[in-house]
């Protein structure tokens, strides 16, 4: 079992920054992947952004790219999620999710399917 526990979620302006973090129990020795997931009242669950533990590849949502920025220490068992140039319609409960295998990655890694792991969700607040 891997727990995540995301942090640094809060209220922002437009044009703001947070930097998300999320703590996981076991890292590199598990994990093939992590991402960054986002769910607004209403809407349908979307990825932001994903990376692979062994050699750091990573992929954006076309709505974040840019912007955000995924980044990972291992040493520290840590992801972050750098968002910047926040805007209004980036609100959203924002999930971190790990996959101990290729297959999320092999499916594009934005899609929450095939994660095996989720931490309780970091709240992003951005007002106009």
């Amino acid at each position: 079992q891997v727990q995540l526990v995301e942090s640094g979620g809060g209220s922002v302006h437009t044009g703001g920054s947070l930097r998300l973090s999320c703590s996981a129990s076991e890292y590199a020795s598990k994990l093939y992947s992590l991402a960054w997931l986002r769910q607004a009242p209403g809407k349908e669950r979307e990825g932001d952004a994903a990376i692979t533990v062994p050699d750091d590849n990573t992929v954006y949502a076309d709505s974040v790219k840019g912007r955000f920025t995924i980044a990972q220490d291992k040493a520290k068992k840590t992801l972050y999620l750098q968002m910047n140039s926040l805007k209004p319609e980036d609100t959203a409960m924002y999930y971190c999710a790990a996959s101990l295998t290729s297959l999320a990655w092999m499916l594009g890694g934005l899609g929450g399917a095939h994660y095996h792991y989720w931490g309780q969700g970091t709240q992003v607040t951005v007002s106009s």
